[in-house]
C-alpha cells in the first residue's frame, strides 16, 4: 500500500554543493573568508613595515660600525704601496724579516657581540679579522667565508665619497649576516657585518604573535557571529515553519481551520525578514477568506443536493407505483405497452442516480458509520455470488486466503463498494470477460481487496480523474449498461471514510482496482 504524508521529504544535503547550505552557514563563511582576507592583508603590510623598520636600523649600525672600522689604524694601516710589505698570512712578518703588527678591526672601539670586522690587502689577497663572539673573544673565520667576503670586497666604495655602499645579506659560518665594504684611502678595505639573528628573531616572533591573535580572533568573531547570525535569521526560520505547516494542511477539500500565522516578532514590516513574514500572512488572510467562502458554497451544494434528493424519492417512488398499477389494471396497446416500460426504466435510472447523490451528500456530511466486524472473504463471495445470477455471461473468479480477514468497518458501506466495483467491470467490458475478485493482506498488514478483469482497460487520459464524479468510460470501454459516472465516487468516499485508499492499475487486458483498509 502506497502511502502518502503530509509533508515532503526533505532533499539530502550535499556539503559538497554550496547551493545546499544554510544561509547562516554561507554567512558566517563568507564573513570568515573576509576576516581571514583582512589578517592576511594587514600581517602583510605590518611584516612589511616591521622589516622595513629592522633593516634600515640595522643599515645605520652597520654604516656607523664600517665607518668606526674605517677610522681605526689611520695611517697605521698597511698596504703594498706603503713604506714596508704587507705582512704574510697568519706570522704578522713583513717581506724582509721586519716584525710587523698590523692593526686588527676587531679592536675598533664600540663593536657589539657578532660584529663581523675583515680588513683586507692586496686585492683581497691578505686579510686580518674576523668575528667578535658573544663574550667579546675573537673568532677567526672559515676558509668557507674567506670567497664571500672576496666578493664583497670587490664591491667596496670609496669611504668619504659620499655614496653609503649597498649591503648585502649572506649566510657565513656564524650564521646568517648583513654585509658592507668600503675602501680606505691606503688602499686596502673593510668589510664589516652584523649578524641578522635578532632581526630574525623580531620577524618571527612578529609572525608567530600576528598569527596567534589572527586565529583568536577569528575563532571569537566566528562565534560570535554565529550566535549573531542565528539570532537575526530566527524569524526567517519561524516564517519558513509556518510556511512548512500551511504546505501540511489538506487545502483541497472539506472545512480547513487556516489558523497558524507568522507571530508579529516576525512579521513587523520595515525589516526583510519582517516584509516576509508580514506579506505571508496577508496571503494566509487572503487564503482563509477563500477558503471560507469555498466551504460556506459546497456546504450549500451539498445541502441542496441532499434535499433535492430527498425530495425526488417520494415523486420517483409514486410513479413507480402508478406505472405498476397501470399494468396490472389498464389493457394497453403494444405501442403504450412499450411507452409505460420505458416509463418504468428511466424511473428507475433516475431512483438510481438520486439515491447515489444522497449517498454522496451523506457521506461529505461526515454521518459517522456504523462499525463493527466484518468478514471480508464472505463479504466478497455474496457480491460475486450475486453478480453471477445479474450477468452469467461474465466469467467470474474468486481469489480467497485460507484463512479469513476481518476488518472493523460498516458492512453495508463496503457491500456497496464491492458491488459498484463489480458492476463497474461488468458494465464495462463484453461477455466472456474475466472478472476475479480477491481478499488479501499487505506487506503492511493491511486488508486489500482487489477487483481484476481483462478487458480492454482504462485509457490513460481517464485514469487520473476516473473517481471523479460523473466521470463515464461508455465511450472507452464497450458495453450496453450506461452509467451514472457515480459509482466510484461512491467507492473512494467510502473508503476514505474508513481511513483506507483505492487505487487503479490499468492496461490493455488488465485492469485492476485494489482497496487498502486498515488493519
Amino acid at each position: 500500500m502506497s502511502t502518502l504524508s503530509g509533508a515532503a521529504p526533505r532533499p539530502r544535503r550535499r556539503w559538497t554543493d554550496p547551493n545546499s547550505w544554510q544561509l547562516r552557514t554561507k554567512i558566517v563563511l563568507a564573513m570568515t573568508l573576509l576576516l581571514v582576507a583582512i589578517c592576511s592583508i594587514v600581517g602583510s603590510v605590518l611584516y612589511a613595515s616591521m622589516d622595513r623598520f629592522l633593516t634600515q636600523q640595522l643599515d645605520t649600525q652597520l654604516f656607523q660600525a664600517s665607518d668606526r672600522a674605517a677610522r681605526f689604524g689611520g695611517a697605521n694601516s698597511l698596504s703594498p704601496q706603503g713604506s714596508a710589505p704587507a705582512p704574510s698570512p697568519g706570522t704578522g712578518q713583513s717581506g724582509n724579516g721586519t716584525t710587523q703588527n698590523p692593526p686588527d678591526p676587531r679592536d675598533t672601539r664600540g663593536q657589539g657581540a657578532g660584529t663581523l670586522n675583515i680588513r683586507l690587502y692586496g686585492g683581497g689577497a691578505l686579510m686580518t679579522g674576523g668575528f667578535i663572539g658573544p663574550d667579546g673573544q675573537r673568532l677567526a673565520v672559515s676558509p668557507s667565508d674567506t670567497a664571500v667576503l672576496a666578493a664583497v670586497a670587490r664591491t667596496a666604495q670609496p669611504a668619504g665619497s659620499g655614496d653609503h655602499p649597498v649591503p648585502v645579506d649572506k649566510s657565513l659560518s656564524a650564521g646568517h649576516y648583513r654585509l658592507v665594504a668600503i675602501q680606505t684611502a691606503a688602499g686596502d678595505t673593510i668589510v664589516t657585518g652584523l649578524p641578522l639573528a635578532a632581526q630574525d628573531s623580531t620577524l618571527a616572533s612578529l609572525v608567530l604573535t600576528t598569527v596567534i591573535v589572527s586565529l583568536g580572533g577569528l575563532v571569537l568573531i566566528g562565534l560570535l557571529g554565529t550566535y549573531i547570525i542565528r539570532k537575526t535569521l530566527k524569524p526567517l526560520g519561524q516564517v519558513s515553519a509556518v510556511a512548512a505547516r500551511v504546505a501540511q494542511l489538506p487545502l483541497d477539500a472539506g472545512e480547513v481551520a487556516l489558523a497558524v500565522r507568522v507571530p508579529p516578532s516576525a512579521a513587523h514590516p520595515g525589516t526583510e525578514v519582517g516584509n516576509v513574514g508580514h506579506a505571508l500572512n496577508r496571503m494566509l488572510d487572503n487564503v482563509s477568506g477563500a477558503l471560507q467562502a469555498r466551504q460556506e458554497s459546497e456546504m450549500k451544494v451539498r445541502q441542496f443536493v441532499a434535499d433535492a434528493s430527498h425530495e425526488l424519492r417520494t415523486p420517483l417512488a409514486a410513479i413507480r407505483g402508478y406505472t405498476d398499477m397501470l399494468k396490472m389494471t389498464e389493457s394497453l396497446s403494444p405501442q403504450g405497452t412499450e411507452s409505460l416500460g420505458r416509463v418504468e426504466s428511466q424511473s428507475l435510472r433516475m431512483s438510481r442516480l438520486v439515491e447515489d447523490l444522497l449517498t454522496l451528500a451523506r457521506l461529505d456530511e461526515g454521518q459517522p458509520l456504523k462499525l463493527g466486524p466484518v468478514d471480508l472473504t464472505q463479504l466478497v463471495v455474496e457480491t460475486v455470488t450475486d453478480q453471477k445470477v445479474i450477468a452469467p455471461d461474465h466469467r467470474w473468479r474468486l481469489d480467497l486466503p485460507d484463512e479469513p480477514i476481518e476488518v472493523k468497518a460498516d458492512g453495508a458501506r463496503l457491500h456497496q463498494v464491492m458491488v459498484n466495483l463489480l458492476s463497474n467491470a461488468r458494465k464495462h467490458t463484453e461477455a466472456g470477460t474475466v472478472v476475479t475478485a480477491g481478499v488479501a493482506r499487505s506487506a503492511t498488514g493491511d486488508a486489500v481487496i482487489t477487483v481484476t478483469d481483462d478487458g480492454p482497460g482504462v485509457p490513460a487520459e481517464l485514469q487520473t480523474k476516473v473517481f471523479s464524479r460523473f466521470t463515464r468510460a461508455d465511450k472507452a470501454r464497450t458495453g450496453t449498461e450506461g452509467s451514472t459516472g457515480l459509482g466510484l465516487s461512491i467507492v473512494q468516499a467510502i473508503v476514505e471514510a474508513h481511513g483506507g485508499s483505492v487505487e487503479l492499475s490499468s492496461r490493455p487486458g488488465r485492469t485492476e482496482f485494489a482497496v487498502y483498509l486498515p488493519a
